[in-house]
C-alpha cells in the first residue's frame, strides 16, 4: 500500500514500478506484463514514455522498445466499487495468458470513498464486505502466481476529540506525522493525518510505504510496515524520470 497526501507522486511511483515490472531480469525487472486499474483516470501514457525514455534511454533507444513496452501495460478505467471487484475477480485468466508479473490499482480509496458515506446506516458494513472481498482476491492472486500488488491509499484526518468520527474511518497503524499537521508553534494539531479506509483494510496490507512532503523539492518515502525491512526513511524528487532516491 502506497499513502500519501496529494502532490507526493503516488501515481507516479506506479507508473514508474510498471515500467520496471516490463524490464528484462537482468535490469531488475520482472520480465513481464502488468494490470494497471486506474479509478481516477490519473494514468498518462506520455508520462509513461517519459519516465522510460528518461530513466532508461540506453535500453529504450528506440520508438520500436517504448511501444513494446507500452503493449505490455493493460490499462483498465474502472470508476466504480462493482467494477474495480468484477475486474479483479476475473484476473486469473489473464494474468496467466498474458504473463502478468504486476498488478496495480490507483486508487483503492477514490472509488470506496465516493460511494459509501458512513454516515449512513448500513454503508460502513457494504463498504467492509467490498474491501474484504477484494483483499482476498488480491491476496489469493498474489499468492497463487507469486506477484506483487501495489494499492494507492488516500489520507483522511481522526480528531483526537468529538464523538462524530467512526472508528473505521481511519488506521491508527498508518499516522503519517506530517509536517502539514503542525502548527507554526511546533505542536501537533488536535487532527491525527492517517491512512484511509480503516482498520478492516489496513489489517489486509502487508507492505505499508508512505509518501510525504519535506523541504522541498525533496520528499520523502517511509517504510513503515515489511515483512522483510526495518521502519526506514528515504529522500526523493520527482525528476523526468521518475522518483530519484537520494
Amino acid at each position: 500500500q502506497i499513502t500519501s497526501p496529494p502532490g507526493c507522486g503516488k501515481t507516479q511511483f506506479c507508473i514508474m514500478m510498471s515500467v520496471l515490472a516490463t524490464l528484462p531480469v537482468s535490469m531488475g525487472g520482472l520480465d513481464g506484463a502488468v494490470i494497471y486499474i486506474d479509478t481516477e483516470s490519473a494514468f498518462s501514457a506520455e508520462r509513461l514514455i517519459e519516465i522510460a525514455a528518461n530513466r532508461f534511454p540506453t535500453y529504450f533507444d528506440s520508438d520500436e522498445k517504448l511501444l513494446c513496452m507500452t503493449r505490455s501495460i493493460h490499462l483498465y478505467r474502472e470508476l466504480t466499487c462493482g467494477t474495480v471487484l468484477k475486474r479483479i475477480m476475473s484476473l486469473e485468466e489473464e494474468i496467466i495468458s498474458k504473463k502478468v508479473k504486476l498488478i496495480i490499482i490507483d486508487s483503492v480509496a477514490s472509488v470506496v470513498r465516493k460511494e459509501f458515506d458512513t454516515k449512513l446506516q448500513g454503508n460502513l458494513a457494504e463498504r467492509s464486505n467490498f474491501l474484504t472481498r477484494g483483499a482476498s482476491v488480491l491476496k489469493y492472486l498474489a499468492e497463487e502466481f507469486s506477484i506483487p500488488v501495489i494499492l494507492t491509499n488516500q489520507i483522511t484526518t481522526s480528531l483526537s476529540s468529538g464523538p462524530g468520527i467512526q472508528a473505521d474511518l481511519v488506521s491508527p497503524a498508518d499516522d503519517l506525522s506530517l509536517s502539514e499537521g503542525s502548527s507554526g508553534s511546533g505542536k501537533r494539531d488536535s487532527g491525527c493525518v492517517t491512512a484511509a479506509l480503516g482498520n478492516t483494510w489496513s489489517h489486509s496490507v502487508n507492505t505499508r510505504l508512505i509518501l510525504q512532503y519535506h523541504d522541498l523539492p525533496s520528499r520523502q518515502l517511509l517504510v513503515a510496515k515489511s515483512p522483510v525491512a526495518p521502519f526506514s526513511a528515504f529522500f526523493y524528487t520527482i525528476e523526468k524520470s521518475g522518483l530519484v532516491f537520494q
